[in-house]
């Protein structure tokens, strides 16, 4: 828990959107296990990745609510998120193993592809949404540089086995949209969902 009283519960073990929410100011605390903590959801035979990133981030922030009135907990919004990597209509998720995460950055390399972070939240009961899209330019990456970004460790736990915030952000030559939301947070849409669920920021 932070110092400060907090504003909303974040259902998700992501340590990123915990640094986000910080950055803007806002209280907050994990909904930890026996919680939900935001685990994967696995796609619906002919659910598109727009369909699937909207129902994963809806049902993680509707899991951590629940979870949260059956302990009488204090009655705090819950925000949720989901971040996806989408390639030729494909959805990458986060890579199981390293042969699984090489897989993922060759098919990304020399691409633009396109991630797509939902942003849910539940306050007084009520669900609020939003989405950002954003186009990422990857340079082409050599075998070489895929092995090395693998050993540091870097891909696992991250959709597209890859984070730009880190070590991989030189491989990516330009965006088009929010770099927060391939972060795992948009910040903008973010804060204007927690404005009209009634938490005002900083």
């Amino acid at each position: 828990m932070n110092a400060a009283a907090p504003r909303l519960y974040l259902a998700s073990a992501s340590p990123r959107r915990r640094e986000l929410l910080l950055q803007i100011g806002l209280a907050h605390e994990v909904l930890l296990p026996p919680a939900p903590a935001g685990e994967d959801e696995p796609q619906l035979s002919g659910e598109s990745p727009a369909d699937y990133v909207e129902r994963t981030a809806r049902e993680k922030a509707r899991r951590g609510h629940a979870w949260m009135k059956s302990r009488s907990l204090a009655v705090l919004p819950v925000l949720a998120a989901d971040t996806t990597v989408i390639l030729d209509g494909a959805v990458l998720g986060k890579p199981a193993d390293r042969a699984d995460a090489l897989r993922m950055l060759q098919s990304l390399s020399g691409t633009k592809h396109e991630v797509r972070t939902a942003v849910a939240m539940i306050a007084q009961d009520r669900l609020f949404e939003a989405v950002s899209i954003t186009q990422v330019f990857m340079r082409a990456t050599t075998a070489l540089e895929r092995e090395r970004y693998c050993d540091s460790g870097e891909p696992y736990g991250k959709a597209g086995a890859y984070g730009i915030q880190g070590l991989a952000g030189v491989f990516i030559e330009r965006i088009e949209g929010s770099y927060t939301g391939v972060m795992g947070l948009p910040l903008y849409e973010t804060a204007r969902l927690l404005a009209r669920g009634g938490i005002d920021l900083p």
